[in-house]
This record gives structure tokens, sequence and C-alpha cells, in this order.
């Protein structure tokens, strides 16, 4: 059992993201990413990273929590790709040799470049999974239920249309998941995604952080952020069918304001199934998100274990130093 391990509770939570070429992994306070340049070292960026729902007693409520969770986890994992990104580029910026081997914090970085991806990016996935299947689900129920208007065929047929919405988004989101996965980068940040859930798993079995216990876990994880997103597709279907509007533009609004309450009833779930795996309405529940992780996870090699497995060693030993526990990170096999 390593130092690190001994020094800190046993049993706090840990998780993490694929990056570019390494992994990030998430501890109770803070984050660590580990990326391989292009000559095969690993580098490391490391910081402390305290809980948003530390902030504030209301962001711990049931339902609450899981929205500042999600908004930490997308801006978290936006400066771990930035950082993995400007890492897998490192050798056509070699001259300045000012570039170390590990990062004790925040860099000055653009600040504006990570607003502009985040809000890019929640733009772009309001318009694939929101605004477009809004639209064709009207067309859809207007030809199905033909009525005086659009608005008048989804008023009357409310269910329906709903039914046909979330339908729609559930093939927009695989079909996605099916044509990133055939591009080679994806396929290795897939690969990375199965080494991040190995370790996760190696932690949590109390295992020896080696690569070689790493190899016997599984690739399949109930926490991943994977499940979370086809949770948040099916229940949208349940909650948009309860919240009814007379004027469309209502309908399409309600469409993004009440995306935080399904993330929290999301996020409880799946918090709800990691304590209960074994409970057969809760595994039931989880199939077929695990089952879509057979093709957002896949098998690692040693060299991927080995890139995941420091990046959980770094962070565990910040979060040690940060409890007061000078603990020394494991040594990988």
């Amino acid at each position: 059992m390593s130092e690190c391990r001994r020094k800190l509770e046993t049993d706090i939570l840990v998780g993490g993201q694929a990056v570019l070429e390494g992994v990030m992994m998430r501890t109770p306070n803070t984050i660590a990413v580990a990326v391989r340049r292009p000559d095969g070292e690993i580098v490391v960026k490391r910081e402390p990273a305290p809980k948003w729902t530390d902030k504030a007693r209301v962001l711990k409520w049931p339902l609450v929590r899981g929205t500042a969770i999600l908004l930490q986890s997308l801006v978290i994992g936006i400066k771990a790709l930035n950082f993995s990104a400007e890492v897998a580029m490192a050798e056509s910026a070699e001259g300045d040799g000012q570039r170390k081997k590990k990062h004790d914090g925040p860099e000055g970085g653009s600040r504006w470049i990570l607003v502009g991806t985040l809000v890019f990016s929640l733009a772009a996935g309001i318009a694939l999974f929101v605004l477009v299947p809004y639209w064709l689900s009207a067309l859809i129920t207007a030809w199905v239920y033909p009525a005086a208007s659009t608005g008048a065929a989804v008023h009357s047929h409310w269910l329906f249309f709903n039914l046909v919405d979330g339908v729609i988004r559930v093939i927009f989101f695989l079909g996605y998941i099916l044509l990133i996965s055939r591009m080679k980068d994806i396929h290795r940040v897939f690969q990375y995604h199965g080494a991040e859930h190995k370790v996760v798993h190696l932690w949590e079995a109390r295992q020896p952080l080696t690569v070689e216990h790493a190899r016997t876990h599984s690739t399949l994880h109930p926490r991943c952020g994977t499940s979370f997103l086809l949770f948040v597709m099916v229940i949208s279907i349940l909650v948009f069918t309860v919240f009814k509007f007379d004027w469309w533009v209502f309908k399409v609004l309600s469409r993004v304001f009440l995306l935080p309450l399904i993330a929290g009833i999301s996020y409880e779930l799946i918090r709800l199934s990691a304590r209960f795996p074994r409970n057969p309405v809760l595994k039931a529940i989880m199939a077929p998100g695990l089952a879509l992780q057979r093709i957002t996870t896949q098998p690692p090699d040693d060299a991927m274990l080995e890139v995941s497995l420091r990046a959980l060693q770094e962070g565990l030993e910040l979060e040690a130093r940060l409890k007061g526990a000078a603990a020394e990170p494991a040594a990988v096999a």
C-alpha cells in the first residue's frame, strides 16, 4: 500500500478525464494533468482545485450540487484539454529551452481563450442538441398530427412531441459519438479514457498503484461522464413533458433553463448507483450508459496506464500536502 494512500482517507472519491495524449485526475481538492510528449517524456501540471460546492451551503443541496459540479467539470476539463494540446505540440516550440516537466500551479495563459472556448462549446451544444431537435420534432409532429399551425400541433400533442424530441437528441448524440470514434486521434483519446477508468477502479479496489494491477480492471465505470450525458438525454424527456408552456419561445427557452434541474436529477442517480452498485434497479438504469462506454473507452496500452497512474499519484501527493501530510507519490511499476 502506497505511503500516499496511508496518509489520505482511503475512501476519497477520485475521477478524471481523458485529454490529448494524457489524463486529468481529480481528487477532492486538486487536479493533476499528465501528458506524454512526442519524445516520450511525461509532463505534469497540478494545482489546487477547491470544490465549488464548498463555497456556499446551497450548492451542496441535492439537485443543486449536480449543476455546480457539472459547470466546474466543464471549466477544469477545457483547461486540461488546452494544456494537453500545448504539450502535444511542444516539439515545434522547443527552442526557448524554458519548458519544465512539472507545473505546481496555474500559469499566466489566456483566460479569454478559455472563456471563449467554453462559450462556443455551450452554444454549439445548445444548437445541436436543443434547437435543431426541437425544430425537427415540431415538423414531425405537425406532419403526423396536421393542425392550423406547427405550434398548434406541438401544443395539442405535447407528449408525442417530447418523445420525438428526446429520441432525436439521443440519435444525434449516439451518431456524434460513433462519427468521432472513427477518427484516429479520438480513438487514442478513448484509449486514455479507458486508462483513466482502469486506474480509478484500481484506487477504489485499494490495490497497489502499478501498471500490472491496473491492467486487470475494466474500462467501464458507472460514474463516467458518458453515462451522465446519456442520463441527461433520457431524463429530459420526462422533465420537458411535465413543464408545458403556451408560447413557442418559452418552449424553446425551457430546453435551456431546465437543464440545471435535469443535470441535478442525473447527478443524483449516478451518485446513487455508485453507492449501491449491486441494486438490480440501479443496475438496469445504468446499463445503457455502460453499454455506450464500450465505444467511448478502448483498451489502453501500458504506456497510457503509466500516464494515468502518474496523474493520480501527482494529484494524491498534492492532496496529501494540502492536508498537511507530506506524502511521497508511489512509484510506477
